[in-house]
Order: C-alpha cells, then structure tokens, then sequence
C-alpha cells in the first residue's frame, strides 16, 4: 500500500512541471518584453511564453476530448479555433485577475478563463 501511494505522489509530481509558471511570473515577462518593444524580438522569453501557453492548451484541449471520450460533461465549451481568444484577449484576461492572486500557476487560470468565458449550456 505504501509503495502505491508513493507511486501515486510520483505521478503527481511528474504531471506538474517544475518550471510551470505562475501567472505573476508570466505578466511580469510579458511586460517586461512590451517595455522592450521591438527590442524584445530577440528575447528568449517570447519562447518560453509560447511554450508555457502551448503546454497548457494541449493538457486543456487533451482534457476536453477525454471527458467526451468518457461520456462526461466538458470542463468548457469553446468555440472552434478559428474563433479563439487573441494574444491580447488573452493577457487581458490575466490582468484581471487581482494582484494578491496572481500566485496562482498559469494552467489553474488558463482552465478558470476557459470555464468563465465557454460555458457549457
């Protein structure tokens, strides 16, 4: 029993990846690289914040089309891709988020704007 949940804790940690991002951390790149301006085109940062994104809206996306697979209701319901949010919708809506809870990781408010802008009807 003692070895399956230690296997379990494991998982747990595999899942989460050591570098996931605080929405704090990814605004303060983000402005950080807006304040460069074009100076910012070399940055490493645009990367790793491309990277971060991506990581999270394929958990999401994997998320979503196993719920359907399972026959369970979805988390969210967003329109087709061609119809997402933009860049700029996007960090809008992590500015909203008030600053003494910004401590939360990127995916915990990835997945929370999804819920609150595509509910399921």
């Amino acid at each position: 029993m003692k070895r399956l949940v230690a296997a379990a804790i494991l998982l747990c940690l595999a899942a989460v990846p050591a570098n996931a991002m605080t929405v704090a951390e990814f605004l303060g790149k983000v402005h950080a690289l807006k304040a460069r301006g074009i100076l910012a085109l070399g940055s490493p940062d645009i990367q790793l914040l491309r990277d971060e994104v991506a990581r999270i809206r394929t958990a999401y996306r994997a998320d979503l089309a196993a719920a359907q697979k399972a026959g369970r209701k979805p988390h969210s319901c967003p329109p087709p891709a061609s119809q997402a949010m933009s860049q700029d919708e996007f960090i809008a809506e992590l500015e909203k988020i008030p600053v003494s809870q910004r401590g939360i990781s990127m995916r915990t408010a990835f997945y929370a704007i999804m819920k609150r802008r595509y509910p399921c009807r």
